[in-house]
């Protein structure tokens, strides 16, 4: 059992969107396995064989719970076994997150999902354009980010939009 660092909303996204679309063709950045480790590593957990299997697990799981109908099976899967011990000192209290060392990254990430769900409802989600697979954190403040990046899908998609309206209307 151990404790390990929190994981952030920019790590969750860089999990998230970890499955590219590049030129054309879907990537899986964690496939490699020495890229996995190092992911693993910089927030703070092992590269070992079955916390990676559990990180890609857990992102699966996500990308689909961001898309659609929550995977509750895999998720209490990852979840089981977890607990959190509360810890009191001068500082104050603290909560230490326990269980199976090899899942706690994973472990994180879906914690990390549920805050932001939890925190901004219905802010976390995927691109508009459905020829991209990445995941966005809309903070604007009417809530209405559509694209991952206006620079990428954004303006992609205006651009078609505006030629097919350019061809099916009549030149005056």
């Amino acid at each position: 059992m151990g404790e390990i660092t929190v994981i952030d909303e920019q790590a969750l996204i860089e999990a998230l969107n970890s499955t590219p679309v590049v030129d054309g063709r879907p990537q899986d950045q964690w496939a490699d396995d020495a890229a996995l480790r190092q992911w693993a590593h910089r927030h703070g957990g092992s590269g070992d064989p079955a916390t990676t299997t559990w990180l890609r697990t857990a992102r699966d799981a996500l990308q689909a719970a961001t898309r659609g109908a929550v995977p509750e099976a895999d998720l209490r899967r990852i979840l089981a076994g977890v607990q959190q011990l509360p810890e009191v000192d001068a500082s104050g209290l603290r909560w230490r997150l326990c269980g199976p060392p090899d899942r706690m990254l994973a472990v994180q990430l879906v914690l990390a999902w549920f805050d932001v769900q939890a925190r901004l409802p219905g802010r976390l989600r995927p691109c508009d354009n459905t020829e991209c697979r990445l995941f966005h954190l809309d903070r604007s403040r009417a809530n209405t980010a559509r694209w991952c990046s206006m620079k990428t899908c954004g303006n992609r998609l205006k651009a078609r939009r505006h030629q097919q309206r350019t061809r099916r209307e009549p030149a005056p």
